[in-house]
């Protein structure tokens, strides 16, 4: 390869590698080329902060802290039902162990004296009757009105009650509700004594017989309570015969039994 420019040419790559910082074909010392080089910046030399330890957890407030497990209840015993007829009424109307009274907190007690000559027993109040307050309102009411009155009778000269003092929510009881519910059913009629009974509705003649409306038609039931016999007889509540009004005639068929005009 020679020429005149040769040398120009070699001088002009020197100068290059001259530029570029290599001043020698051969290092003194093997270099890393892809080290990364020690910072020169003042940041580099301090010592690195130690991280603040973290704070310390609080402890959650009380309402959010894991509570200890209830020990389970021991089952209660049965109600103690009062055996004296005044104690009896007192304890319906405030006790807090009554059975049904806690479906509402106005309580709907029985009226009249339990000497009448007749006892109307239906399950529990209507929704008229515990807006009212008393046992047989609104036009319910007054059909029963019309119906003892057709066997000579009134309101006054009876004694009206109910098994529970308050309505269930959909007047429905739930099973755990009905045992002390039935204690007290025969405990209620073995203190009032009955000489006649008139179950009012079919929930009170199912809880109290087993049988059905129909099945308990025209026919007098004979109730045994305490070795002796009640004369009874049941028909629809008078809510259930405005509904439908063609039970009427069932209604009638079982109690012109208690006819005291006959």
């Amino acid at each position: 390869m020679g020429g005149p420019n040769t040398a120009l040419l070699a001088e002009s790559y020197c100068d290059w590698w001259s530029l570029a910082g290599v001043e020698a074909l051969v290092g003194d010392r093997p270099a890393g080329w892809l080290a990364v080089p020690p910072a020169n910046d003042a940041a580099a030399s301090r010592p690195k902060r130690v991280a603040d330890p973290a704070p310390e957890a609080q402890p959650l407030p009380a309402v959010l802290q894991r509570q200890p497990a209830e020990a389970p209840a021991e089952p209660r015993g049965p109600i103690a039902l009062p055996d004296e007829w005044n104690d009896f009424q007192q304890w319906l109307a405030s006790s807090d162990e009554v059975p049904g009274s806690q479906w509402d907190a106005r309580r709907v007690l029985p009226v009249g004296d339990a000497a009448a000559p007749l006892m109307l027993l239906t399950a529990w109040p209507e929704i008229d009757d515990q807006r009212e307050g008393q046992l047989f309102a609104g036009p319910a009411g007054t059909l029963l009105d019309a119906m003892l009155r057709a066997i000579g009778l009134t309101r006054g000269q009876c004694y009206l009650a109910s098994l529970a003092i308050t309505r269930p929510p959909g007047g429905r009881i739930a099973a755990q509700d009905s045992t002390e519910l039935e204690r007290l059913l025969w405990h209620h009629l073995r203190l009032a004594a009955p000489r006649r009974l008139l179950l009012v509705g079919g929930d009170i003649l199912r809880m109290t017989t087993g049988l059905s409306l129909p099945n308990a038609r025209g026919k007098s039931l004979d109730l045994n309570q305490d070795g002796g016999k009640v004369d009874t007889v049941a028909v629809a509540h008078p809510a259930m015969l405005l509904a439908r009004p063609a039970q009427k005639a069932a209604a009638w068929d079982s109690l012109k039994l208690f006819n005291w005009g006959r």
